[in-house]
């Protein structure tokens, strides 16, 4: 049975139509996750939620253990997983409130957090140029049509490391590179999926235009305006949610759990045992 994962960001910490039967620690070789996983049923589909930034948001972006919250979601039998995550706006057609369905990244962390399973004695090599589920993610826009929000089908975000927001140079040259959104959180989310073998897509709630908007009708990146935005985004995103849950195919047909195959360099004999037990519900049945 396809049970679906769901990454909370900013200002959605939990899913009140969320069934929750049980709440579950994880211990992961990797450290521990954000939080405690919320198992439970929501439009009549198994789902597990987990708070991005934990509860009472207290992780920043940089210290979330991205590891840890991806292999939870592993061994608790996810199988898809569909993140939110607080956006800002490089393009004026993109406007807050607007919802983005993320099809593409730029990393500009700078290896800042820890985003493979690997090393330690053992190398992979994942094909990241379709770094999101095109299956999962056209599955959202489709049963999503008749919301009364805007929703744009793909975008690229530009994953920022934070917490400040950009200077105006830095966003000017983000809108120069074609970006769409910029945020903190998903690349290292989407490369970790994407090993565990999971399919992953990205809502990005609009919440404002960054800073790069300039003109009497330009205003400043406040704290308060996202706050405010967020709130409503939020909500637009657990109704995109409820009607995503019911109605998404319950077999897998893209090519997210075969990531591994023929990607691992490594010789197994080469591989250090500690190494392999750790790794064990990620590369099962590809070594």
């Amino acid at each position: 049975m396809t049970k679906i994962g769901v990454i909370g960001g900013s200002a959605l910490y939990n899913i009140e139509s969320l069934e929750v039967d049980e709440k579950v620690k994880v211990e992961t070789p990797f450290g521990e996750p954000s939080g405690e996983y919320m198992k439970g049923k929501l439009s009549g589909k198994e789902v597990v939620f987990l708070a991005r930034h934990g509860e009472g948001h207290r992780l920043m972006p940089s210290e979330i253990n991205y590891r840890a919250n991806i292999y939870g979601f592993k061994v608790l039998g996810v199988d898809r997983i569909i993140a939110i995550s607080a956006v800002g706006s490089l393009k004026e057609e993109l406007k807050p409130l607007d919802m983005l369905l993320v099809d593409q990244f730029i990393d500009r962390t700078n290896s800042a957090r820890r985003m493979t399973f690997f090393g330690e004695g053992i190398v992979a090599h994942i094909s990241f140029a379709e770094p999101v589920c095109p299956s999962l993610r056209a599955a959202i826009y489709d049963l999503n049509a008749k919301m009364p929000v805007k929703i744009h089908r793909d975008g690229t975000y530009i994953n920022m490391e934070g917490p400040a927001f950009s200077t105006k140079a830095e966003s000017e040259l983000y809108r120069s590179w074609g970006a769409d959104v910029i945020g903190m959180t998903n690349i290292a989310e989407a490369r970790l999926a994407r090993e565990a073998g999971l399919c992953y897509a990205s809502i990005a709630m609009i919440t404002d235009y960054d800073c790069w908007r300039e003109g009497p009708s330009a205003e400043c990146v406040t704290v308060e305006m996202i706050i405010a935005n967020l709130m409503k985004n939020a909500e637009t995103s657990k109704k995109m949610l409820l009607n995503t849950v019911a109605g998404i195919p319950g077999k897998r047909t893209c090519s997210c759990m075969n990531a591994l195959k023929d990607a691992i360099i490594t010789s197994k004999d080469a591989i250090p045992r500690a190494t392999l037990d750790k790794l064990g519900p990620i590369v099962k049945g590809f070594i």
